[in-house]
């Protein structure tokens, strides 16, 4: 297996490396941010607006809000890092759980 950090023996790299790398995922934590904030202000722009029903407006924001926890998980709880595998495992094996459950008692009161 490859292993992406530097480890050599000049520390003047590996403080290179680690700086280029922090530069990196802070770019990707404000450009995720200004994509949060973007999506929270269309979200208040579809509540307020008349022109939509709600069959529209509350699937509408709920996509936003799916949009936006992927968003968290994977730039703000750096999921995307290597060596977070178990916690992606659970937390997907949860929100399985969680999907199933909701479909079973949605349909449950639907019948």
């Amino acid at each position: 297996m490859e292993n992406n950090h530097v480890n050599s023996a000049n520390p003047k790299i590996d403080l290179e490396y680690r700086r280029k790398k922090n530069a990196e995922d802070m770019r990707y934590q404000v450009i995720s941010f200004g994509l949060m904030i973007f999506l929270t202000l269309i979200a208040f722009v579809a509540v307020g607006y008349d022109g939509f029903s709600h069959w529209f407006t509350i699937p509408f924001i709920v996509l936003l809000a799916a949009v936006q926890v992927i968003f968290q998980l994977y730039y703000f709880m750096h999921m995307s890092h290597k060596g977070h595998e178990a916690p992606s495992l659970f937390l997907y094996s949860g929100l399985l759980v969680g999907f199933v459950t909701v479909l079973a008692f949605v349909t449950i009161v639907w019948i």
